[in-house]
């Protein structure tokens, strides 16, 4: 589909501020829209809102329908009635600009019983109705996930394919047994994925009636150890005893020389399409659910994927595999019509990469930080670029546009820093923003930076590094560091190069 000549920012809603240690939903979610409606903005940009396991990645996610409870907020769950400002004010001493994960879980999770047992015995009629009608609604994954979830606390977190063997293998009996076992811990998983939604729900009514879009995130690969690999490994390449036969992920590249191995299961494709796609079409009704446009992360693996045998430690050993992505699309096609889908291209793009790209209209990805280096024909600059993109600084994945330039060698007379020296006119002072106008003055028809970049900050700010382990997805703004004076100066670009959200919002 065509999108209008606009722009927005990148941030994913836990680097919110605020006191709870991690940001959520709630009030300086609404705030943040409103610094985007005033500067002109369209889109808000955010990675997947699911639940996050090992690592806290967004991308390894327990379920790619439930939401992440981390991010419901304290102050709605007041608004709601379903804690006090009192439960609120005994809130820990958290870090500031940090996410302490294991701390928000622990204070959070009690947090979240404490409403749970307030809903129980005193949720109102229509919270009750409310509560009935999602289950209604979303049973059809609800239920397997709040079981999963349930099992996987009762197991001490042990990952499902380490459970024991009925439960592994989801035998009726057992299932049965289990169930009843842990119904006021499976209740309460239900209960708050119906609190999550409500609060998205909120949040997104709210930017839409502001202008503002919301961007959000499929990654095309699911956790192994997820509810819905559990549910359905007949739809993956997996062995008997449920470990996989093969894994997802990318050969050597610009982050790794030895590729990187994301140990995603790979999806059984033939299944799939005898299937009608059907799981694939539920998953993309449930994105939109969220969010009004959908990034497709890993869009290449829909052409084709980088299959890595099981046990392997590196994906240098991974080949190439055919995947029937034109089939897929087209039957998303017929049951929704227009796809507001970003295809994310980077990476190894061949030319049946581009081929269903371009079949579908989906704009792709141009990352200035890539342009520099090379030559003048480099996808990433922006002379080069198309109107039907999404022109970024960097994204989530990337350092900071700061850190970036101080990384690049300053001898090098031919190399990133002497290019873009060139290119952008620039001392590279005031770098970031000279990146900023590059992408905004471009002729792509999206262009979008991650909020670090309009700061200015460091690679202390730097919220991913592939291809690591640790210390990633932390990063939060401080309170009050997102100024009215920095919301002048986006809205004052953007207005120069005719981005700035229109007065009446086009469907």
């Amino acid at each position: 589909m065509k999108f209008p000549r606009a722009s927005g920012l990148l941030l994913h809603p836990t680097s919110l501020p605020g006191p709870y240690g991690i940001g959520d939903l709630g009030r300086e979610a609404f705030s943040f829209v409103d610094l985007l409606a005033g500067s002109g903005q369209r889109y808000w940009q955010m990675l997947p809102l699911g639940p996050t396991g090992y690592g806290d990645s967004p991308y390894q996610s327990f379920s790619v329908f439930a939401g992440n409870t981390l991010l419901i907020s304290p102050d709605e769950l007041i608004e709601d009635g379903l804690a006090t400002a009192k439960d609120i004010a005994l809130s820990m001493a958290f870090p500031t600009g940090r996410v302490d994960y294991g701390a928000a879980y622990e204070w959070k999770g009690a947090l979240l019983q404490k409403a749970f047992a307030y809903f129980k015995e005193s949720g109102t009629a229509e919270l009750q109705k409310e509560f009935a009608e999602f289950i209604d609604k979303n049973g059809w994954w609800l239920n397997d996930y709040a079981l999963f979830r349930s099992i996987k606390a009762f197991q001490n977190h042990r990952p499902w394919y380490e459970w024991p063997e009925p439960l592994k293998l989801r035998e009726a009996g057992a299932i049965a047994e289990i169930r009843d076992q842990l119904a006021d811990q499976f209740e309460f998983e239900r209960f708050f994925q119906f609190i999550f939604f409500r609060h998205c729900r909120r949040l997104k009514r709210y930017a839409n009636e502001k202008g503002v879009y919301l961007i959000g995130d499929l990654p095309i690969f699911v956790a192994l150890d997820s509810a819905d690999v559990w549910c359905n490994r007949e739809l993956f390449k997996l062995n008997a005893d449920g470990s996989p036969r093969v894994v997802a992920g990318v050969p050597p590249d610009y982050f790794s020389a030895t590729g990187q191995l994301w140990g995603n299961p790979i999806y059984d494709w033939d299944r799939l399409r005898e299937q009608g796609f059907g799981w694939w079409v539920a998953r993309a009704e449930f994105a939109f659910r969220l969010a009004d446009i959908v990034r497709i992360d890993h869009f290449r693996g829909f052409a084709a994927s980088w299959e890595v045998p099981g046990g392997d430690e590196t994906a240098e050993n991974g080949v190439w595999v055919n995947v029937p992505g034109r089939e897929l699309f087209e039957t998303l096609h017929r049951h929704f019509g227009r796809l507001p889908f970003i295809a994310e291209d980077l990476g190894h793009i061949t030319e049946d990469v581009e081929q269903l790209r371009d079949h579908f209209g989906f704009p792709g990805m141009k990352i200035l930080q890539y342009g520099f280096g090379g030559d003048a024909l480099n996808r990433d600059l922006p002379h080069n670029y198309v109107q039907n993109c999404v022109a970024y600084s960097g994204t989530h994945d990337n350092d900071t546009t700061v850190g970036w330039w101080r990384s690049l060698d300053k001898k090098d007379k031919n190399g990133p820093r002497a290019h873009c020296i060139r290119y952008l006119g620039t001392n590279g002072k005031d770098i970031s923003w000279d990146l900023i106008r590059a992408v905004w003055a471009s002729v792509a028809d999206t262009a979008i930076v991650p909020v670090q970049d309009i700061l200015c900050l460091d690679t202390r700010s730097r919220m991913n590094k592939p291809a690591t382990q640790s210390g990633n997805w932390s990063w939060r703004l401080k309170d009050g560091e997102l100024t009215n004076e920095i919301g002048e100066r986006l809205r004052a670009l953007t207005e120069l190069y005719g981005r700035t959200m229109p007065k009446t919002v086009e469907e």
